[in-house]
Parts: structure tokens; sequence; C-alpha cells
């Protein structure tokens, strides 16, 4: 059993990289499976006084765990129930899977075939929304968007807001990446997919955040191929692009639109019965919560709670018919982490965000602008959703990063280590 472990282990792995692709069923099951297992392997490291690899390179590790303690210390004064603090804990935990999933892996094949296990149940996805948008019955589709609008029925097992940013993130993998095929019909499979996606996120799916990580994953990928001397179009670029994807696509089209006319109706009159007017509300309640308690917050599990006392008292009238009163998070992760925490929590938050930029700029060029890329569409996802905190998505960029990462770590460390080499199992 010993003997077998490592092919356990990096099996395990390898269905975690594929498992974020799949019904969060699957995910929580892979989850379990990687706890687990990087507890085996910390037991048998500590028993065998094998030298222990580092969790992430750059301090990164212990920004998170102590983001993580500081959650659950902040439960001792969380205005939220027990069952609350609790969910929020879990939900928050997810980012455990970061340094975990760097430890189990312990070389530059492992990683290699990590990454493409992940990019395999993408394109799976993919491929099944691609089907559903030609009418063909899939079912294993199991999104609770199904049947609820014909425009919102291309998710496969999430929602089109979550599923279109995931596409647009496989689109900039399959593009950086495209350098480690090795063959030229795998080259020609990566651009394709990349093709495919964007196509899919501009013309399939009506995600607004999704068209706003996509143009700036595109723009970002037009810029490192230019030059230096041209960057100076870096300016332009962007809103050529959203011109052009605009005028080619009607529900890009229809969606700033949208955007716009909520916009003016929420300052004339305060609507908050569209999209854009319930998040301007949500962060709205979250400042002034965050405003009463800026250093300490109100505890973990304690945001809906919160909003609803500051609907309660700026809106009496309208509490009881707020249509926000239905989320239960501020659409906005970084807001989330400031009513919980306070501005030290917001702080911590960007604090492991520019961490692991730190720890992406040692990698070699492809996994650098890969997991830079990865990064930056978490940044502005957080800025329209609580990408991290919510369920499937969040486990899909802590699994897409810690990839990422460790193709990076291992392809470098061959040339020349720069972190110190993992104990075998």
């Amino acid at each position: 059993m010993l003997r077998s472990f490592p092919n356990v282990r990096f099996s395990i792995v390898c269905f975690a990289a594929l498992a974020v692709a799949l019904p969060m069923a699957i995910i929580s099951i892979a989850k379990l499976l990687l706890l687990l297992c990087a507890l085996v392997v910390l037991v048998k490291g500590w028993l065998r006084q094998e030298q222990r690899a580092p969790l992430l390179p750059s301090g990164t590790s212990l920004l998170i765990l102590l983001a993580l303690a500081l959650l659950a210390v902040s439960g001792l004064w969380s205005t939220g129930s027990t069952d609350e603090a609790l969910l929020a804990i879990v939900k928050h935990g997810k980012l455990v899977l970061l340094p975990v999933v760097l430890y189990l892996i312990r070389s530059r094949r492992e990683a290699l075939v990590a990454v493409a296990f992940f990019v395999g149940g993408q394109v799976f996805s993919l491929a099944s929304t691609w089907l559903m948008f030609m009418d063909v019955a899939v079912p294993w589709a199991t999104s609770k968007e199904m049947g609820v609008c014909e425009t919102c029925s291309y998710a496969v097992f999430s929602s089109y807001l979550d599923q279109s940013i995931m596409t647009a993130v496989l689109a900039a993998v399959c593009w950086h990446l495209r350098s480690y095929a090795a063959t030229r019909w795998r080259t020609v499979l990566a651009l394709s997919t990349a093709g495919l996606a964007m196509v899919c996120v501009f013309f399939i799916f009506q995600g607004r955040t999704g068209y706003l990580v996509a143009l700036t994953l595109i723009t970002l990928a037009i810029v490192w191929e230019l030059p230096s001397r041209f960057r100076l179009w870096l300016l332009l670029i962007p809103l050529l692009l959203t011109a052009a994807i605009a005028a080619s696509s009607d529900k890009v089209s229809q969606r700033l639109t949208e955007v716009g006319s909520s916009l003016a109706s929420f300052k004339k009159s305060g609507d908050i019965s569209s999209s854009s007017g319930i998040r301007i509300d949500l962060w709205h309640r979250s400042l002034q919560s965050l405003a009463q308690s800026p250093w300490h917050g109100t505890g973990v599990g304690s945001w809906d709670r919160e909003f609803k006392r500051q609907e309660a008292i700026h809106a009496p009238d309208t509490a009881t018919s707020n249509p926000s009163l239905q989320h239960h998070n501020p659409h906005q992760e970084y807001l989330l982490w400031g009513v919980e925490l306070g501005l030290p929590g917001l702080l911590l938050l960007c604090a492991i965000l520019l961490a692991l930029y730190r720890d992406s700029r040692r990698l070699e060029t492809p996994a650098r602008r890969a997991m830079q890329s990865v990064l930056l569409a978490l940044a502005i996802a957080c800025l329209f959703n609580c990408t991290l905190y919510d369920s499937l998505i969040g486990d899909y960029f802590c699994i897409a990063l810690a990839l990422m990462l460790a193709l990076g770590i291992h392809a470098k460390a061959r040339a020349a280590p720069s972190f110190p080499a993992a104990p075998r199992v």
C-alpha cells in the first residue's frame, strides 16, 4: 500500500483538476480526498523525519493560513448565528486548496499531466455548451438555470455567469500554454479551443463579468505579443476590442445597453429591480456596515444579518420587499472581507493576491503569463461577485492558480532550483 501511495496521490491530484469542471458534489469529494491525502503525506514525512516541501513560496501560505485563522477567530464576535459562521468558514476555507495542491505535485511531469486533466475537464464543459447551443440533448447538464430561460440554459453545471468567466480563463490558459504541446496537432487543438471558448463567451453566454474578463485577457495577450515600442497602444486596444465585439454580438450590445439604462434608472429614482441596481444597493449597505466597524468587522458569516440591519435602518419602508434581500453575499469579494473582518481583512485579501502575483514573476514565460491571466481574471471577477467565496467557481480558481504555479515552479526548478525540493513519497 505504501509503495503504491505515490500513484494514489497523483491520481487524486488529477481527479481534483478534472473535478472543477463537474458538478459540485464531485468537487466536494475531490476536495475531501485532497485534504486526506495531504494529511497522510505530512504524517509520513514527520514519521520518517524527512524535509518538508514548502506549501507555497514567498510567504503566500502564511498569508492564507493567517486569513483562515483570523476568519475563525472572528466567529467570537460575529453577529451571525453559529451555523452561518461555520458555513462561511467552510466556504472561505477553500483557499487551503492552493497550498495543498502545490504540496502534492512533485515534478514537472505531474504538473503537466494535472494541467492536461484540468484543461480536459474544461473542454468537456465547453463542448457540452456548444452541443446545447446546437439543440443537441445533453443529459448530464444539471445547471439550475436549465429551463429557466433560453439565454441562460447553455451553462452545464454552474451558472452562465460562472461558466462565462471560467471559459474565458480556459481560452487564456490554452493560448499561453500552447508551447507546452508536444505535437503540432496538440498546438492546433489548443488554439482551436481558445478560439471556440472566446466565441462562446461573447456570442452564447450573456455574463457581463465574463465579457469584461475576456476583453481584459485578450488585451493582455495582445500586449504581451507586441514589441515594446508598440505597447502605448495598450490604451486603445480595450476600446477597439469592445467596439468590435459590441458591433458583432447582439448579446454584448444588449447587455452593455442594460447596464447604462439600469444605472440611469438607479440614479434617477433609486430603482433596484435590475441586476445592476441590486448590486449597487448591496455595495452601498456593505460600505455602511464597514464604516461602522472598520477595524474588526462584524465577524465571519455576519454579512446577511448586517445587510438586513442596514436596510431596516436606512430603508425601513421598502426593506421587506427589497429584491436584494434574496442575496446572501454582497456580490463583491472585497466588500465581503471588509464587512466580516474590517479593513485588516480587506488588506489581507489584497495581500494574498499580490503575493500570488509576486510568485508568478518567478516562473518561466508561458507559465507566468498563464498564471497572471488567471489571477487577473480572479481579481476582476471579485469586483462584481464573491468569486472565491462562491461554490464551484471559487474551487475552480484555487485549483487553477495552484496548477499554474506548480507547473512554473517545477519547470524552473529543472534548470535552476529556486525552492527546496519536495520529499519523495
